[in-house]
């Protein structure tokens, strides 16, 4: 049974900002509710009193669509909501003027006064602020933060005629709709701008394994071209000496397996270059990219000493686990430890970004381009290694791999 703690800790960072947002304007309606709605059940009674209150919950209805339809437009997931703003926009205005029309020509009363009053102003400030985050440019939201103000001080100006009173409704109005337009804004740019880091981070990791790619097609290429080149020149000179019935054709063909067998062991060596690594570089380049990607990155324990299998095998579990923390995890830590025990080298990668993950994608689980957790058993059951991964309590997950000595008379210590 999933609970609200498990919804909420099973959503990304970004996820989790672009429900923030949601609700944090949704919120903002509730308030439109409470502070013009409200005052009006008191100090206006019967119908008139039922029509204004009916008015502001459809505005806010209103409201709360159109943030929900324009932040799925600022995140690309649907067109812009033209109508519905336009939709809003009148509304605004007609429930503003009928508010502020119940002040000069509904019942007298500094109730009635209040209460329609503050309908005229929450009513404009909330519309005009829900709008601005379905706009384009900052022109137009200016020009919205600027226009019904203007029109709500000419609107006074007109039904009252005085002008004193129509300024300080027009600057009134103009304060709620900036400070309200300026936190629509803001909050759509900051949502904008943790979707983008998170690409980034994506894209960064995608670019690291591009690289490696490269480099090990680079190396092989250098390694086969020149050998495949004598090979094909051979042959093709044996294939000559052949049809003159000359026997150094056969000694072109003993050279072309030699070369061919040699070329076989160079492969060999480049692919052993690419699965071997260095242990010691390896954490230090984790502890560098996670630093980097704001995450807090711990490295204790040395690699010095230990067998070249042992580091190769290790080396690679770290750089899967780094970059399964950049790319899968949420991570805000991470900490990596290497030590000596009961004569088995062990491994342990800690991070605190596997809330809402599955054991096979959360933290540093799950390995990018098919590898995983069972690429990683692959390996280290090479060298009689042993992998344990899983989610540990508070969202942590650990990854602990467990490699033996090959006699290489290492000295037990805990680092």
């Amino acid at each position: 049974m999933r609970g609200p703690d498990t919804w909420w800790r099973g959503k990304s960072t970004p996820a989790k900002v672009e429900t923030y947002t949601r609700a944090s304007f949704h919120f903002i309606v509730v308030v439109e509710i409470a502070t013009a709605a409200l005052p009006v059940t008191g100090a206006i009674g019967g119908g008139l009193g039922a029509l204004l209150i009916l008015l502001v919950c459809a505005h806010a209805v209103l409201c709360a669509l159109t943030v929900s339809r324009s932040v799925d437009w600022v995140r690309g997931r649907r067109e812009q909501p033209v109508r519905l703003l336009w939709t809003l926009g009148s509304a605004t205005a007609v429930v503003a003027l009928i508010a502020f029309a119940l002040t000069e020509y509904g019942p007298k009363g500094d109730d009635v006064d209040s209460a329609a009053g503050s309908v005229f102003t929450v009513v404009i400030v909330f519309g005009v602020g829900i709008m601005t985050l379905g706009v384009h440019g900052r022109r137009r939201a200016y020009a919205l933060v600027a226009g019904f103000p203007a029109g709500a001080g000419l609107a006074v100006l007109t039904m009252s005629g005085s002008v004193p009173e129509a300024l300080v409704i027009a600057l009134v109005v103009l304060l709620g709709c900036a400070f309200l337009a300026f936190t629509a804004l803001f909050s759509v740019w900051l949502l904008k701008a943790v979707y983008e880091l998170d690409a980034a981070r994506e894209t960064r990791a995608r670019l690291a394994v591009a690289e490696e790619r490269l480099r090990f097609g680079r190396d092989l290429h250098d390694v086969m071209g020149r050998n495949l080149a004598v090979i094909a020149l051979k042959s093709e000179l044996a294939v000559q000496l052949a049809r003159r019935g000359r026997p150094e054709a056969v000694e072109q063909m003993i050279e072309v397996q030699r070369i061919a067998q040699e070329s076989q062991r160079e492969v060999r060596d480049v692919v052993r270059g690419y699965r071997e690594a260095d242990l010691a570089v390896e954490l230090a380049g984790a502890q560098g990219v996670l630093t980097a990607a704001g995450i807090t990155c711990e490295v204790t324990g040395e690699a010095a000493g230990l067998p070249v299998e042992v580091q190769s095998a290790l080396a690679w579990v770290v750089r899967e686990a780094t970059t399964n923390v950049l790319r899968h995890g949420d991570a805000e830590q991470c900490a990596v430890a290497v030590r000596v025990r009961e004569g088995r080298v062990v491994l342990t990668v800690e991070n605190d970004g596997a809330a809402g993950a599955s054991d096979d994608a959360g933290g540093a689980s799950h390995g990018g381009g098919g590898s995983g957790l069972a690429g990683l058993r692959e390996r280290l059951a090479a060298v009689d290694g042993t992998l344990e991964a899983g989610r540990r309590d508070a969202g942590v997950f650990r990854l602990v791999a467990e490699v033996p000595l090959a006699g290489a008379g290492v000295s037990e210590a805990v680092v």
